[in-house]
């Protein structure tokens, strides 16, 4: 005798997750607060005695709850006015709401508000049509079958407050189990009835794959075993399903549903099981067939492994096919007993982003098991933590070949900084963060920077890395003077761009490296800063003085690319040119004029005035600016004689006596007559 389980069968992820949250209350609790449910958890008869013998009961209206109890919302989901009057009464409710289930309720009030009519098709009296009906205010048409159709619209008796036309057609949902072909059904029935409306296909995809793995299952076995509970609407139509295709048809809730007898002559039987069923009845179940059928004893390893029970790791990597998207969990088929479990905290989002716009139904995708329960629950998985292992890989990999990988800056601590690469972050010390020293208080400056490092430690077991970027500079440090040596010449005049100063001289950046162009060689004068002439950023061709590969120091020089002043003196100098400079330096013989970089004249003292002047700095300042008159220029002894007084607006008055008149009056003797004559003269009158 062969079993052969159906690809999807049991717990569905709602399911699961209620009935998780039930025990993980049942754990938590000190008995203090009672805990209830609104009607049966789930349809399965076993677990609902098990959660009572803990004390968890069930209630079937809102009254019977006190208020200082806990009350659990089953997957199912309840109306909007369940949740009002909870929160009135101060009752403490516990969501297990299916999130495809949820969606629904959105989906419906939305329509209701803005007036838009609502069809919900399944079963009336089901916990979840209620609910949903619910968020539409009761307003709903609920239709399961054609028929239900015909009755309303053939009578045109739509009774809803707002009926469908072209503008505002009606909105079709439908129950998450209905039977796909139910809602193909409903959809053909109101297009001939001239129903104006759209349709959202709410049916769960786990709730679809689990009818279609039976059907297709049950077309070639001799036997179908159906598990679930009795009153479990998705089990009875997996039954359906499995009856209209194999006539051996069995509806068990557990082992003594059984039917021994009649399955002793089939030589395959196909089990399928409603999404209330848990793990532990179905194995039990087949267990039980595979030992009392068969002629040959079969171990229980035998048994699990006919009916595929393996289950991946927790650590281990899976690959599966999206079933269904919902806001915050994605449901992936991993192709065994259980489905997979992928929350919307497990899964790196962009700002914005939500879980549809990154996976489709149909999708295949890759992702860490985080946890597998070995009872009824799902497959929990993650992406977050499959791209941390890949990401370990990869720094794993860069350690070993020495390849550099690009980080993010994003805190400063003891030390050094932590820097993130993706979405793992590793230190790199204070003293590997530059090929310069670096002081404590310039740490700041390297915040949200991002560069490559190298890998020089791992530690993925404690989650540790090490990087280093000072390997990373000197080695491109390396190259690029490599690349420098080959271009660059001593002599070479070069473009560069001044990046920064020092009390000695700037530093020019000649495309990756840096050449130092001292003070002394700026200019053909003299200077006390660099910044006198240059500023920061500015491009400037300089002249490549030495290089030093060794060392790697390349020095430049910005003067030797203009002609040194005396070198064309001729050209712009001549004796009697009136010129303007600067007076640059005050001695006790004169004063020192520069008439440009490089170029200084000498005013002796008896060319400052035209007077005598005994302290030259009663009459002159440095920084003084002057016109002067050149009076010789000495070409080999490099001298330049000047004269203040002799420059425009600096002559003697005009009545002054001429200098070439001088001679005249010496020509008249001290002893001459004159001046004798002159003495009587003032004597003329008698002191009497």
């Amino acid at each position: 005798m062969e079993i052969i389980r159906a690809a999807h069968s049991g717990f569905c992820f709602g399911v699961k997750n209620a009935v998780d949250t039930a025990y993980k209350l049942i754990r938590n609790s000190d008995g203090s607060r009672p805990i209830f449910t609104h009607g049966q958890l789930i349809h399965n008869r076993d677990v609902t005695d098990e959660l009572a013998s803990y004390g968890v009961r069930i209630m079937e209206d809102l009254s019977e709850v006190p208020e200082n109890a806990i009350l659990i919302v089953r997957s199912h989901g309840e109306t909007e006015a369940f949740y009002r009057e909870a929160e009135a009464r101060g009752i403490e409710l516990v969501d297990t709401t299916c999130p495809f289930v949820a969606r629904i309720h959105r989906f419906v009030k939305e329509a209701h508000d803005s007036g838009t009519p609502v069809i919900i098709v399944g079963d009336a009296s089901h916990p979840e049509v209620i609910g949903i009906n619910g968020w539409c205010g009761d307003s709903a048409l609920i239709v399961a079958t054609k028929a239900d159709v015909d009755s309303v619209f053939g009578e045109q008796s739509f009774d809803v407050k707002v009926k469908p036309t072209p503008d505002n057609p009606a909105l079709v949902v439908c129950q998450t189990t209905l039977r796909e072909q139910a809602l193909i059904d409903v959809e053909a029935a109101l297009k001939e009835n001239g129903v104006p409306f759209t349709v959202k296909n709410t049916i769960c995809n786990a709730t679809k794959d689990r009818q279609q793995a039976a059907e297709a299952l049950s077309k070639t076995v001799d036997a179908m075993v159906v598990i679930g509970g009795k009153n479990s609407s998705n089990t009875k139509k997996l039954y359906d399903i499995c009856k209209s295709n194999c006539a051996k048809s069995f509806f068990v809730e557990n082992i003594p549903d059984l039917p021994l007898k009649l399955l002793e002559n089939c030589t395959k039987i196909g089990v399928a099981a409603g999404a209330s069923t848990p793990e532990r009845i179905i194995e039990e179940v087949i267990t039980n067939m595979s030992e009392t059928i068969t002629n040959e004893a079969m171990t229980m390893e035998e048994v699990m492994d006919q009916i595929d029970t393996r289950l991946p790791h927790p650590g281990e990597i899976v690959t599966g096919e999206v079933l269904q998207v919902a806001d915050d969990v994605v449901i992936v088929n991993l192709n065994c007993k259980k489905d997979g479990i992928l929350s919307k905290s497990e899964v790196t989002l962009e700002d914005g982003q939500t879980l549809s716009d990154v996976f489709n139904v149909g999708d295949e995708i890759k992702a860490k098991v985080i946890k597998t329960d070995d009872n009824d629950a799902g497959i929990m998985l993650s992406k977050k933590r499959l791209a941390v292992t890949e990401h370990w890989k990869e720094i794993n990999d860069a350690l070993e070949s020495g390849q550099l990988i690009n980080v993010k800056v994003v805190r400063e601590v003891r030390g050094g900084v932590i820097a993130a690469y993706k979405e793992i972050t590793g230190f790199i010390p204070l003293s590997q963060l530059s090929d310069k020293y670096i002081e404590d208080d310039q740490v700041g400056e390297f915040m949200n920077q991002e560069f490559d490092v190298k890998v020089t430690k791992v530690d993925s077991k404690r989650g540790r890395a090490v990087f280093s970027r000072r390997n990373v500079l000197k080695e491109e440090k390396s190259k690029l003077l490599d690349e420098v040596w080959e271009i660059l010449h001593e002599n070479d005049i070069v473009e560069g761009t001044v990046k920064r100063f020092t009390n000695y001289g700037a530093f020019v950046d000649l495309g990756g490296i840096d050449g130092l162009l001292h003070i002394s060689e700026i200019s053909w004068g003299k200077l006390t800063r660099p910044e006198e002439v240059l500023q920061k950023d500015q491009k400037i061709n300089v002249k490549i003085l030495s290089m030093n590969r060794e060392k790697g120091k390349i020095s430049l020089g910005l003067k030797q690319t203009m002609p040194e002043p005396w070198s064309v003196i001729d050209e712009k100098y001549h004796v009697d040119d009136i010129v303007k400079g600067k007076i640059v330096q005050l001695k006790e013989y004169g004063a020192f004029v520069e008439l440009e970089p490089g170029l200084d004249g000498l005013v002796h003292i008896s060319e400052v005035a035209n007077k005598h002047v005994e302290n030259i700095n009663d009459e002159l300042k440095v920084g003084q600016e002057v016109n002067t008159k050149i009076l010789d220029i000495d070409v080999d002894r490099k001298r330049i004689s000047l004269s203040i007084k002799q420059a425009p607006g600096n002559e003697a008055p005009v009545e002054e006596a001429p200098a070439e008149e001088a001679p005249a009056v010496e020509e008249v003797p001290v002893e001459a007559p004159v001046v004798e004559e002159a003495a009587p003269e003032v004597t003329e009158a008698p002191a009497e």
